[in-house]
């Protein structure tokens, strides 16, 4: 990127060699884990992944079909770039120059008799009505979206010009992620809540009396954190949902029926990760809203 003063550079580093395709590696709770693998085991349907670049929305999508993976079913991915080669999967990379979209590998992979199909990212009309073609044709379809949390991602596929009826028709499941960084083992040390942490918590319907904290050591170059962990908010499309979604209903519905069928939302599974004193509250806070 250009700057005023030189250039500005990002490196992204991928390290191969970590077990990022172990799906019970990802820091799914228990809840989250059963209503993710439940959906991503059905025979056709989109399941999107949200959040921001280096949310770690790849590895969860790699991590879910390693698991799918078998010499049974056909899985054609098309990425942008591809960064991880996985054993027994075709995988394409995107290449706008020669005219390899998203949309034009979606349209080739089809008539491949694919099972499961992975598609980097939705980021336009085209792209979306294609997968969701797919999906009601009998295909499971996986996929990203940039949004904030799950909710929003729903009404972006209709900003996208997306019909509800489309969507409630296709739509399985939307799981929102982030990234946090867990306190260093070598350093943590056990304090006592603070006022404004148990406030936090007692909203949320939840208690806290200890947090663990890293003081800084060596270990972590003196920052107190060590490694990240993910945390999930996983948004199942039932009935009632798709009622609101095909009458064009708010955010705020879809949120009503969410907190009804006990929807874990980010903040809640960082919470609960704090009280596990995997993580700290100020962590949490940094990436999920406290409403």
């Amino acid at each position: 990127l250009p700057t005023v003063f030189g250039e500005k550079i990002v490196m992204r580093i991928l390290d191969l060699s970590a077990n990022l395709t172990d799906i019970s590696k990802l820091g799914f709770n228990d809840t989250n884990m059963e209503r993710f693998m439940r959906e991503i085991e059905k025979p056709n349907g989109i399941v999107l992944i949200s959040g921001p670049t280096g949310s770690g929305k790849s590895s969860t999508l790699y991590a879910a079909l390693n698991k799918l993976n078998s010499e049974e079913v056909n899985i054609i991915t098309v990425e942008d770039p591809v960064e991880y080669q996985l054993e027994g999967i075709n995988q394409i990379q995107v290449n706008s120059n020669v005219g390899l979209t998203f949309a034009a590998g979606l349209r080739s992979i089809l008539r491949q008799d694919p099972d499961i199909v992975m598609v980097g990212e939705i980021r336009d009309k085209e792209t979306a009505d294609i997968s969701i073609r797919a999906s009601l044709t009998g295909h499971l379809v996986l996929s990203t979206i940039h949004t904030n949390d799950s909710i929003a991602s729903i009404t972006r596929l209709m900003d996208m010009g997306i019909e509800p009826f489309l969507v409630t028709a296709s739509l399985n499941a939307v799981v929102a992620q982030r990234l946090i960084r867990k306190v260093c083992r070598d350093c943590r040390a056990i304090e006592p809540a603070t006022v404004r942490e148990q406030e936090i918590f007692a909203k949320r319907g939840l208690t806290i009396d200890v947090v663990a904290r890293g003081k800084g050591c060596p270990q972590c170059n003196m920052t107190g954190y060590r490694g990240r962990m993910a945390i999930h908010e996983v948004l199942v499309v039932d009935e009632d949902m798709k009622n609101i979604i095909n009458r064009n209903g708010s955010a705020a519905e879809i949120r009503e029926i969410a907190v009804k069928n006990k929807t874990i939302f980010l903040i809640d599974d960082g919470l609960l990760k704090v009280k596990e004193g995997m993580t700290s509250t100020e962590e949490v806070l940094r990436v999920a809203i406290a409403e």
